[in-house]
This record gives C-alpha cells, structure tokens and sequence, in this order.
C-alpha cells in the first residue's frame, strides 16, 4: 500500500484537500464565546449555481464550494449532475499528498514514529510551549469542544488546533466531509465521464528518517494555533452563514462573504522549515493550482463542455482562477447570466446543444 505521509504532515490541510488560496486575507481581533443563533439549513436544498468560462463555443462549467457545509443538509444536485451527464470532461480541485512507497507491515512500524512525531518535542505540554494568554483562551475551547482528557495536552500546537476545529465544526451542525465531490464524482462515473484529476504528489524516498527529524524538531506553528483560536472564537457564525448560503444557492452572499481561514499559517509552519523545503512541501500549492489551470485551458481548447469545481477562496479575488483565466483571455460569465443565457430553467447545456 502506498503509506500517506500526510497523515501526519498534512492533517490539518485535509479538509481543503491541501490548497489554499494565493491572497490571505485579515484576521478578526479575538471574541469572548457566545451561544451561536444561526440556525444551519436542513432538509433539500438548491446549492449555487455555476460560473461560465468560455472561449467560443467551448465552456467550461465550475461550482463553487465552501466548506464547512450543513450536516444535515441534502443538496439537489439534479441540473449539476445534469450538466456533468452532458460533459465530456470532470477536472477534479487541485489537491496534493505526500507519499512513501512502503509495504503494510512496514508502515505499520511507521505507526510509533508519527505518535512521537504528533508530540512536542522533549514531552512539553501545550501550556509550556505557548505563551500564557494564548493557553488561557485555549482552555474554554478544549473544555466546551473536546472535553476533559489531557491526551491532546502534549500534542504539538498544529495538531491540538486541527481536533479542536474539528470538533467546533461538529458542535455547530457542520461537516468538513467532501459531499459535492462525491456526487460530481459518482456522476461522472454513472455516465463514464472522463475524470481528470489535478493532484501533484510528493514522494519521501526515506519517511523514518524524515519523521525522525520531524520528532526532534519545533515546529514555528504559534501563528496556526493563534489563527485557529481566532477563527473558532470570531468565524464559527460566519461559518454557518456562508454554509447556509452556499445550500440555498446565495451567490451574492457568496461573493461577498471573506474566506479567510488558518490553513495557510498551518502549512506554512511545516513548508517553510527546513525539512519542509528539503522535501518539497513548499513547491505542492504553486504546483497544485498550476495543474488544474493547465487542465482547464486543455479542456477549453477540446470539450465542447466541461465541469469542474473549485473552493471559493481559490475561484474567487484577484489571484483567484477566474481573474487568472479571464487575463488569459478566456470569457468568465457569473451563475446569474449564465442561467438566462441557458434558460430561465437553468437546464445546463452548452451554446447551440441540446440538453438532452
């Protein structure tokens, strides 16, 4: 089996499939917690409708996402599914993993190593390694999100913020689960769409002795630990509103809305280490992004029509895809216009074809 090195370098960009957006945004000043009102949408929903990007009468379909999404919700997805049916081409998001070419039980032995790998080095606890204002704040949020255990106490600061954001999300009545990637993808394979994926992978020819050299080392993951903090204190509210838009199809909302998040700063504190750069890590987001454009462009010139989707933070702002195709010389049409260029029902196809 190919051992995913990942797990443990990357855990915290799991839930954006491991890509962030070029430009980041401010952060929030912290928040005293609050009992959140907003109510997280349930039952079918429509979703958001779609951008154009053509050039000539090839177009090239593309769904925005958010994430974290409604637990509950369903989305009909019917005139998605639809558009990808009449497609010749799914270009998957950009994404990245890093991998070991190792046997089963070998990784297994592995198993130890990331364990020791997960903890601040020396055995140091969270209130050793991080200032005491930052660990007084830290305290309530374990308290209300993760309960009593110690266990996450001497994890790295990395690792202790992804489980508490994780468990924020679940509290709030939302999951980080990639439930739109599943139905583009099932669709694709119920018609026998070509699926193009846009992942670049990293291979660590020695993972022992990088996870090693991991275990011994600081991380400077302050700023992830700060900007998780910060996110769950002030952003949970908004969270659940960019959720509940992204399900009633609130493109608007969408569009306005500020994606700001602490991925970045947590990937930052491994890709610019020094075992980060000598492997490659900082190179995978550049790398990621420019694979899906390479796809997309390819797409463009052969299918008549192609879908995709991407997350806001990368569709949208000045560095995002649609400004980065737009100055290529693509045509980018927004989800409203392009409804009424295809008819006031939304049907999906491309100029000139038929739907069915």
């Amino acid at each position: 089996m190919r051992y995913a090195l990942a797990t443990l370098l990357l855990a915290w960009a799991a839930a954006t499939g491991g890509v962030w957006a070029q430009d980041a945004g401010g952060g929030a000043a912290a928040a005293p917690l609050v009992d959140l009102e907003t109510l997280v949408v349930a039952g079918e929903q429509p979703g958001p409708g779609l951008w154009q990007v053509r050039r000539g009468e090839h177009v090239l379909w593309v769904l925005g996402t958010v994430e974290p999404l409604p637990r509950r919700m369903r989305w009909m997805s019917a005139r998605v599914e639809g558009l990808v049916a009449r497609s010749q081409e799914l270009i998957e998001p950009p994404s990245f993993k890093v991998d070991a070419d190792v046997g089963l039980l070998r990784g297994l032995t592995l198993v130890p190593a990331l364990l020791r790998a997960r903890r601040n080095p020396g055995g140091r606890t969270l209130a050793e390694v991080l200032p005491p204002e930052t660990h007084a704040r830290w305290e309530p949020l374990k308290a209300r999100y993760l309960g009593d255990g110690d266990g996450v106490e001497r994890w790295r600061p990395i690792f202790a913020a992804q489980a508490l954001y994780e468990a924020a999300i679940r509290r709030s009545g939302m999951t980080l689960d990639d439930s739109v990637g599943r139905v583009l993808a099932r669709a694709a394979r119920r018609h026998r769409v070509r699926r193009t994926p846009t992942q670049v992978e990293l291979r660590v020819d020695a993972p022992r002795q990088a996870l090693r050299e991991l275990a011994a080392v600081d991380l400077d993951d302050g700023a992830c630990f700060e900007r998780t903090l910060q996110r769950i204190e002030t952003d949970l509210e908004g969270m659940r509103a960019r959720a509940n838009a992204w399900a009633l199809g609130d493109v608007a909302y969408l569009q306005r809305a500020r994606y700001d998040d602490q991925y970045r700063a947590c990937l930052r504190a491994v890709t610019s280490h020094a075992l980060g750069r000598r492997l490659g890590l900082d190179e995978l987001n550049a790398r990621a992004i420019e694979a899906w454009l390479q796809a997309a462009e390819a797409a463009l010139a052969a299918n008549a029509s192609t879908v995709s989707s991407l997350p806001m933070s990368l569709l949208l702002g000045e560095r995002g895809m649609l400004e980065r195709l737009r100055a290529r010389g693509y045509e980018i049409v927004p989800p409203a216009d392009a409804m009424h260029a295809t008819g006031a029902g939304g049907d999906g196809r491309g100029p000139g074809g038929d739907p069915r």
